[in-house]
């Protein structure tokens, strides 16, 4: 599940792809050319739509006094997002930016920040941006990784694992993170173990592991009743079993013999020539608890998609997530992936396409790419 992050990645433009989804519902306010243009002509100061001049790739409010263009390279936008998105920047004389309609992304985003306390439904949404309910969960999908739904249960979670950590009651964390009841932040399980034994470093939680030898080095799969909670490397079984314990320091384990088939599995997606999830019909019966904040869970998420065999550079996963400035963040996330080989951040690499840091040591990267070739 998701935890706390100091802020979660601001989106200060839509990608171009969310661009398109806007544009969809943007048929609905058509724009008359002619008559657009013409108010062009006639520096209309009052005309609610912007027009963008392709040689110059600079977009203006109809009333800009700057020259007039040829009506041939004139393009025209009914938002200044739009424009912004299509790769024309603001004009400096008239800044049509400054009146731009906040991004619908988000204003969607801050309203679900702003009602955690309650379900935020689609048509709610919907509304707000004046768009249709579809079109709202393709763009924040497109932009976030997530559904609507799943950011706000991604935001309760990330709160309420902050509020713990820093040693908040119990009881008020779950009602200040969101949650209308205790048992629905128990039900909702954000933390991989009830709320109180987590704020206590998993004390009275007995999680089961057991570690095993694979081509790669020792590894220990661990888990909750609630789904598996940790897979690392070591160089002894020891080692591996250490880093378990340092996550939970309070938790009481039990060794679980059957816990092997994850290791099994997990070595099956690097070595075989298929490509498994969990929900395939050989992987164990046991949810995976992927523990981070939304853009975390993005990466670890866009990893998965990944192709067998296949390479990313840090920069490439950047780009893909529409966050090209976010490099540093990927790298971060994918430093900080608690699931080894079934989230493969060993396929990220640097940009020459030689292999860079890897939590479990630069051999075991170059290990498990020689094996996925």
């Amino acid at each position: 599940m998701i935890s706390s992050m100091s802020s979660s990645p601001q989106h200060a433009l839509l990608n171009t792809r969310t661009a398109n989804a806007i544009a969809d519902d943007a048929r609905a306010f058509p724009i008359d050319s002619e008559i657009a243009w013409q108010k062009v002509l006639a520096r209309d100061s009052s005309a609610r739509f912007f027009y963008a001049v392709t040689t110059t790739r600079v977009f203006c409010r109809p009333g800009c006094a700057s020259r007039r263009p040829l009506r041939a390279n004139v393009r025209f936008f009914p938002t200044a997002e739009q424009a912004l998105n299509a790769g024309f920047r603001p004009c400096q004389r008239c800044r049509p930016a400054a009146s731009a309609w906040v991004n619908p992304l988000e204003k969607i985003r801050s309203h679900i920040e702003a009602h955690l306390d309650r379900t935020v439904r689609l048509a709610e949404l919907a509304r707000l941006v004046r768009l249709s309910p579809f079109t709202v969960q393709r763009l924040f999908k497109r932009a976030m990784g997530v559904s609507p739904l799943q950011y706000q249960r991604a935001m309760r979670a990330r709160s309420l694992r902050s509020a713990l950590k820093q040693g908040e009651p119990v009881t008020h964390a779950i009602y200040n993170s969101g949650f209308g009841s205790s048992s629905r932040a128990y039900d909702a399980a954000p933390l991989g173990m009830t709320p109180s034994r987590f704020a206590q470093g998993g004390r009275g939680e007995c999680i089961a592991y057991t570690t095993a030898r694979s081509p790669f080095g020792w590894m220990v799969v661990a888990a909750t009743e609630r789904g598996l909670c940790w897979l690392a490397l070591g160089p002894t079984s020891a080692a591996a079993e250490a880093t378990l314990r340092e996550e939970f320091p309070a938790a009481a384990f039990r060794r679980d013999p059957s816990l092997s088939r994850w290791v099994e599995f997990a070595v099956a997606a690097v070595s075989n020539s298929a490509n498994p999830t969990e929900k395939s019909a050989s992987a164990p019966k046991l949810a995976l608890d992927l523990r981070g904040t939304a853009f975390q869970l993005r990466v670890w998420q866009a990893l998965r998609q990944i192709p067998r065999g296949q390479t990313r550079s840090y920069s490439q996963l950047a780009r893909e997530l529409g966050h090209p400035k976010a490099t540093r963040a990927v790298a971060r996330a994918c430093a900080l992936n608690r699931v080894a080989l079934l989230v493969p951040c060993h396929r990220v690499v640097g940009a020459s396409g030689a292999p860079t840091g890897y939590r479990w040591g630069i051999d075991r990267k170059r290990q498990m790419l020689a094996a996925e070739q």
